[in-house]
């Protein structure tokens, strides 16, 4: 745990699947055709409370949504990647665009679409409930499954890590 730790405090950059990350990876469709995606608002406040402590949230995802941007842009998330199938060159691009390096940013995805970038990722994190591969190649498994807590719990690791933590709990009480 304490390797997962020492790789946590380097964090500048977390990058969130959404579909069985950010949701369950249910897709319910209305007879329209409109797609419906239930987030968690732990999560969500999770992520707010990271952006609070200087981290920047990014998103990655092979499909693309109205609802997923809507929701990114009530989380005030600037980086979002949408209908990228190519997971590795969108996460190269954001590196670039943000002058980090691999080391500085953690990954949290759920299927065997995310391996590559896990595999660059300097923190490679799998959702509790994710495909068998994924989870081999994360330093860490969240203890909540996708869209029920794990983005909460990769914000408070990171946190924990860095010592802001406490600071950011600390405003509400």
């Amino acid at each position: 745990m304490q390797d997962v730790l020492d790789k946590a405090k380097q964090v500048k950059l977390v990058i969130f699947d959404v579909d069985g990350v950010l949701t369950d990876g249910s897709l319910f469709l209305g007879d329209d055709g409109q797609e419906y995606k239930a987030f968690n608002s732990k999560d969500g406040f999770g992520m707010k409370l990271l952006q609070s402590s200087g981290v920047e949230i990014g998103i990655i995802t092979a499909r693309s949504s109205k609802l997923v941007e809507y929701r990114m842009k009530s989380l005030d998330i600037k980086h979002v990647y949408q209908g990228r199938l190519d997971k590795l060159a969108a996460y190269h691009e954001l590196l670039a665009k943000l002058n980090l390096t691999r080391e500085e940013t953690a990954y949290v995805g759920d299927d065997v679409v995310d391996l590559p970038v896990m595999k660059q990722a300097g923190l490679a994190i799998a959702v509790q409930d994710a495909h068998p591969l994924a989870k081999q190649h994360a330093h860490w498994q969240t203890p909540h499954n996708g869209g029920r807590g794990a983005a909460r719990d990769v914000c408070e690791l990171i946190m924990e890590a860095q010592g802001s933590l406490q600071s950011q709990l600390d405003k509400f009480l």
